[in-house]
């Protein structure tokens, strides 16, 4: 489907919704509008919950929701990190086909910082033109969005995304309560930064009585880090249990839609940023009136799906910039996903570049530079006590041959893993001739992948960032957007393609989506935002004549 082809779909579904003359439809009683509500953590495999079978800690508000939920088994982040993770989510698009593959590229923190050329100040992805994030769909068919509050979406976010993107974001803040919302909950509670930043808490389990993986010596740093893990699961928890009983109150519990997960695999060494399970995998709870409670599927799904799904439950035409597949709703595809796919770039300072695919069962690993190590040196996560313990140890020669190989000073050009036997894929069968066949079929899938979507994770980072700025030492700036008004009625267009445009008549108000021409009187006051992502935003301030 070309562009023009989903624009002409897009304004065929907003006519179904009256005028209002202020760009927004005010049908907020469509049975297809359901209010729905995304609960996401950080940095968490779903072993460490009981209903995915684990025993460390006990978390009762996830319990409850998972038996009035669908539990899935095999849903994959597309990379083992937060930010190239968070790209896929918001775009429905791999993050290695957008650019956005790299961890981080905002600013030179000390997440990027050292690999940076020195001055280089970061940058924002360019999407693909005719590329929207979900969100902006949501707001331009009449949905209230408000995302509390991390967004680390690769790319600074537009005016246009969220009606409240904030510690305070909350649904409940919406003007109109009749109004269907679309509510982000992200807690940071798991994060890998919090085993150090909260080691003045007090556990909730015993170091003693956890269970410590294969791949981290048996000792009593290991067990205190699993512990204090382990606490911020059963706090974050806690967390949960109280967006649950602020749904209850307000009597929209049995009639939101209700997503749990977390935004990849597992946050502690040898897992986050890496393309093992432990680091892909992620838990995923669906709550919602028609799906039946208590209930499992094994259906693969990768985080490319969760944005075209979201459109597919509210009645959205997906876009064909979305590379993902629905599979709840209206525009849910009949045949189920066959592999998912995921990817490592650069990691901080440490450039790499690795491709993952799986079956759900087989996962096929390509190492794009096998003469650098899977261990990188990675300045954030010497502050966990367990990353300098594993240094020492591995410099002593005190780790099993298993805990070792992370250290290897390089890595094989494939890898194959058959993860139901070998569940923390330590047994590489690339060259197993049994397993010849799998082997070859999953690296043509992988080969087939990069055909379809593209990789620009081949490309030089800062020769990437230059295409994009026209050979610039900085990013285009959005053109103006021109301003019309005729008959009581302002029109606004923006000669840059792919610009959202963003307007409100005081700096008191949220802004709002333009999606047509909107009233006003002579001596408003009108403030308008222009800004193509990737590109600098462009805001004016005009008083109406």
């Amino acid at each position: 489907m070309k562009i023009s082809d989903f624009l002409w779909r897009f304004l065929a579904f907003l006519s179904l919704f009256p005028y209002t003359g202020n760009g927004f439809s005010q049908d907020f009683k469509s049975p297809q509008q359901p209010n729905i509500v995304w609960i996401v953590c950080e940095d968490m495999s779903p072993e460490h919950l009981e209903m995915y079978g684990g025993t460390g800690g006990k978390t009762p508000n996830l319990n409850e929701l998972a038996r009035e939920s669908v539990q899935y088994t095999q849903v994959f982040a597309t990379a083992g990190v937060c930010a190239p993770s968070r790209a896929a989510l918001i775009t429905g698009a791999y993050q290695t086909s957008i650019g956005a593959m790299h961890m981080r590229t905002l600013a030179p923190s000390a997440a990027a910082g050292d690999a940076y050329p020195a001055g280089f100040k970061g940058y924002s992805t360019v999407l693909p033109e005719g590329m929207k994030p979900y969100p902006e769909y949501l707001r331009m068919a009449g949905y209230y969005t408000s995302n509390n509050s991390k967004e680390d979406y690769q790319f600074k976010s537009p005016v246009t995304l969220w009606d409240e993107s904030s510690p305070k974001a909350h649904y409940r803040n919406r003007p109109d309560s009749s109004q269907p919302f679309f509510a982000i909950f992200n807690f940071t509670t798991t994060h890998e930064s919090q085993v150090w930043m909260r080691e003045k808490e007090p556990l909730k389990v015993d170091p003693a009585k956890v269970k410590v993986p294969p791949y981290y010596p048996n000792d009593s740093i290991s067990r205190y880090v699993m512990a204090r893990f382990i606490t911020n699961v059963m706090t974050m928890d806690a967390q949960v249990g109280e967006v649950i009983r602020q749904l209850k109150e307000d009597g929209l519990y049995e009639s939101t839609i209700i997503f749990f997960y977390s935004d990849h695999g597992d946050g502690l060494p040898y897992a986050k940023r890496e393309m093992y399970d432990r680091g892909l995998r992620a838990p995923l709870l669906i709550k919602a009136p028609f799906l039946k409670p208590g209930t499992k599927s094994d259906e693969l799904i990768s985080f490319v799906d969760f944005a075209p799904t979201l459109l597919s439950l509210v009645g959205i035409p997906i876009p064909e910039t979305m590379q993902g597949q629905a599979f709840l709703g209206d525009q849910k595809l009949k045949t189920p996903r066959k592999y998912i796919f995921a990817g490592r770039d650069r990691m901080d300072s440490e450039y790499d570049r690795v491709r993952a695919v799986s079956d759900g069962r087989y996962k096929y690993i390509r190492n794009y530079m096998p003469e650098r190590p899977n261990y990188q040196n990675i300045r954030y996560r010497l502050s966990n006590p367990l990353m300098p313990h594993l240094l020492k140890l591995n410099e002593e020669g005190k780790l099993t041959p298993d805990q070792a190989r992370w250290f290897a000073a390089s890595k094989p050009v494939e890898e194959l893993y058959d993860t139901k036997t070998d569940l923390f894929e330590f047994r590489n069968l690339a060259n197993d001739p049994q397993y010849k066949a799998k082997l070859a079929e999953l690296r043509k899938a992988h080969e087939d992948w990069i055909a379809e979507f593209g990789d620009l994770g081949a490309q030089n980072e800062m020769e990437l960032v230059k295409s994009w700025w026209g050979g610039k030492d900085s990013a285009p700036v959005t053109q103006a957007a021109a301003v019309n008004f005729q008959k009581g009625m302002v029109n606004l267009n923006c000669p840059t393609p792919s610009a959202s445009i963003g307007y409100r008549k005081s700096k008191n108000e949220s802004w709002k989506v333009y999606t047509g021409p909107f009233e006003a009187s002579p001596g408003d006051s009108l403030y308008v935002n222009s800004h193509r992502i990737g590109y600098e935003p462009n805001e004016i301030a005009l008083v109406i004549r």
